[in-house]
């Protein structure tokens, strides 16, 4: 059975990802990043996704990219856009200042670390550049260059970098995880939690909730009152 990487959230996308690419064959080991993210209780919904998914092993590595500054999800102070209409969401040239400087560059680097390792060639991630808040870093240009990277950048090469809700919207993306038994109950998305809660307002919860009520089913996540 072929190894994988997939960088695990904890989030709705990611965890889609990883049903991916268990029903897909692959071995699966989860690599969750502690990056000094405000919605850190997205890494208890990780554990859980992990165990749901049956990983081989789930992996939480520290990296502090609050030390930079320059996102919202990583400083205290700044605020967290929130109730933004749905069409300023991923307008062109809208990045938002949730945007994390070099974040999936970081986190791609490091799968593709313990991938190297692991003698795993195929890694996943779970960027969309559909039915999202215009991060840079979720293009499909961003995925070939990384893979282009990597293949260069590694004693063996012949690594495939895998974004298979790329090109999806959000219900699209939702269909495909029911489809394959995720239980969305267990994800978070949150940017700016209220304990576990969801806040209901940010960019995340926005496309979120738009992306249950497009595919017509139930949205399981708790939100704040």
């Amino acid at each position: 059975m072929a190894r994988a990487v997939v960088l695990l959230s904890g989030g709705l996308d990611s965890t889609t990802t990883a049903a991916i690419a268990h029903d897909q064959g692959y071995e699966l080991y989860a690599l969750t990043v502690a990056y000094g993210q405000r919605h850190a209780v997205e890494l208890a919904a990780a554990v859980r996704a992990s165990t749901a998914l049956g990983v081989v092993h789930h992996r939480v590595v520290e990296i502090d990219l609050s030390a930079f500054g320059g996102s919202a999800l990583t400083d205290a102070g700044a605020q967290v856009p929130k109730d933004r209409p749905i069409d300023d969401i991923g307008a062109p040239g809208d990045v938002p200042s949730t945007y994390v400087p070099a974040r999936n560059t970081v986190l791609c680097a490091l799968a593709l670390a313990w991938a190297e390792a692991l003698g795993a060639r195929d890694i996943f991630l779970g960027v969309n550049v559909l039915d999202a808040s215009g991060y840079p870093d979720c293009r499909p240009e961003f995925v070939a260059a990384f893979q282009a990277l990597a293949n260069v950048a590694t004693r063996s090469g012949g690594f495939t970098v895998h974004a298979p809700l790329i090109a999806l919207t959000k219900a699209e993306i939702i269909k495909r995880g029911l489809e394959l038994g995720v239980d969305y109950g267990m994800t978070h998305s949150c940017y700016d939690p209220v304990g576990e809660l969801a806040c209901g307002h940010c960019d995340a919860c926005v496309l979120r909730r738009k992306g249950f009520a497009d595919a017509g089913v139930p949205d399981p996540t708790r939100y704040a009152p």
